[in-house]
């Protein structure tokens, strides 16, 4: 007996053994095949191999994009910007679009005809909105007014008075029979307690979780969230930015967690681009596919700003925010501005930001002195040394936390939306901005950025050295960790 027990005890181990370099020959072999990135792969493959069985596991749980969606929807002979990756268009609408004023944009304009395969609207006007307390009563208003559709994708929906306003708003706007539509993500969506979506589904508001996973949601950094921020009324006014709907954005209430942030209202053929963003999300996660003048109706000029809605995601339009962005310091002749809440750029970004800097572009960075996240804290600071050597001017603007998301170039350029300066938004989320070619816009928030430089502290390389060193290995040991932060 105890030979056959010991018999069968080497053939377990055997098998067992077996078992585990087959399913990391597997794991290794899918992440050679399909992780776009040569670190993560080194990284992953590493990870299954020393760690046998968890390694792989982790792989099959983070590692693995499971998000494929169409590129974009057949919507009734509408354009759909279905074209072949980094297929020249039929014809650059851009350079023959912009007005001779802003001839210094056409070769950033052409990248980005190139990049999202998506045309330059014309005859759009684009209003920043400060605070929830300028863009919740505009987006309240433009609610109550709606005659035909509502459709609001939003990451955070929280449970609170900013919440319960747009709950009444959505309610009010279904009982008068026009057609709504809310998708919120699941992560975000459980941010508060109880869920928004129980509430909106008790009103029978129609609602959806976008990435619905019963993984628990207190692990706030899954990968492939909804980040976009839209809402869009009758198919003819919208608003996007990075405000999510919760209390701490109505500063006026004094609110126990006080963030600002930065929204806009938008008016004009541009619209099309964020409806039609809300419908492809809408159809991947429902199936319903949302057409017809309700959601997409023809739209007229309204203004002077030339836009471009820029959809990013880790499916087919993965890389696309970045691949602009890139583009949009590559092209800057005088100044760069930018705001974000976190700042982790890659390798590739930190040599683009400081070769501009090197070229005698003035290139600003301001980032919140206090974070809502502090490891992206400690990790940002560890990479500042690399932009401020070289040029670059960081600064760290007063409390309260700053959500804002915003760059300028050379002063007729704005890029506006969802996407912060880190692998998550730029890779790993799904995200929303805007283009926006116009002088004035430009210099509107060029005052802005001005307002916030005026009461900020410059860092220096001084600072930076000054670290304690138990501060700097913190910091280092954080920035390890900024792929996934």
């Amino acid at each position: 007996m105890s030979t056959l027990l010991l018999v069968l005890g080497d053939a377990w181990r055997i098998t067992a053994g077996i078992l585990t370099i087959l399913l990391a020959v597997i794991a290794s072999g899918h992440v050679v095949l399909y992780k776009r990135d040569s670190r993560a792969a080194v990284a992953w493959v590493g990870l299954i191999w020393l760690v046998p069985v968890l390694g792989a596991a982790l792989y099959l749980l983070l590692g693995i994009n499971r998000v494929r969606r169409r590129a974009a929807l057949q919507r009734g002979g509408r354009w759909t910007g279905i074209t072949l990756e980094w297929e020249r268009p039929v014809a650059l609408q851009s350079e023959r679009l912009l007005p001779g004023h802003l001839h210094r944009m056409h070769s950033l304009a052409e990248l980005v005809d190139r990049v999202t395969n998506r045309p330059l609207t014309a005859g759009n006007a684009v209003s920043p909105l400060e605070g929830g307390d300028a863009a919740y009563p505009a987006m309240l208003t433009a609610i109550a007014e709606a005659r035909h559709s509502v459709a609001l994708a939003t990451y955070i929906f929280d449970t609170d008075y900013a919440g319960r306003l747009f709950v009444n708003a959505l309610a009010a706007a279904v009982g008068r029979g026009v057609e709504v539509r809310v998708l919120i993500d699941d992560v975000g969506a459980r941010y508060s307690w109880p869920s928004m979506v129980r509430t909106l589904q008790e009103r029978r508001i129609p609602v959806a979780r976008f990435g619905r996973t019963r993984v628990p949601w207190r692990l706030p950094y899954m990968n492939l969230r909804n980040h976009r921020k839209l809402l869009v009324v009758d198919g003819r006014i919208g608003f996007t930015g990075g405000m999510n709907i919760r209390e701490g954005h109505m500063l006026d209430g004094h609110p126990r967690h006080p963030v600002q942030d930065l929204h806009f209202r938008i008016d004009g053929p541009v619209i099309q681009h964020l409806a039609q963003a809300f419908a492809d999300d809408w159809q991947f996660t429902t199936g319903e596919a949302l057409g017809g003048e309700a959601w997409l109706p023809e739209l007229q000029s309204a203004g002077e700003v030339y836009a471009r809605g820029i959809a990013d995601g880790p499916d087919e339009d993965f890389e696309k925010a970045r691949l602009v962005v890139l583009g949009a310091l590559a092209c800057a002749h005088r100044s760069v501005d930018i705001v974000t809440p976190y700042f982790l750029p890659d390798a590739g970004m930190i040599t683009a930001l400081t070769v501009a800097a090197m070229r005698g572009v003035r290139v600003r960075i301001l980032l919140p002195k206090i974070n809502n996240q502090v490891l992206v804290h400690w990790a940002a600071t560890a990479q500042l040394w690399q932009v401020v050597k070289r040029g670059c001017s960081v600064y760290y603007t007063k409390p309260p936390f700053d959500h804002t998301k915003l760059m300028l170039v050379d002063g007729g350029w704005a890029l506006i939306g969802s996407s912060n300066w880190d692998a998550r938004s730029l890779r790993l989320n799904f995200e929303f901005d805007v283009e926006c070619y116009n002088d004035q816009l430009a210099a509107t928030l060029s005052r802005l950025v001005e307002r916030k430089l005026a009461s900020a502290r410059e860092i220096s390389a001084a600072e930076l050295d000054g670290r304690s060193l138990p501060v700097r290995l913190r910091d280092g040991v954080a920035r390890l960790a900024a792929p996934y932060l």
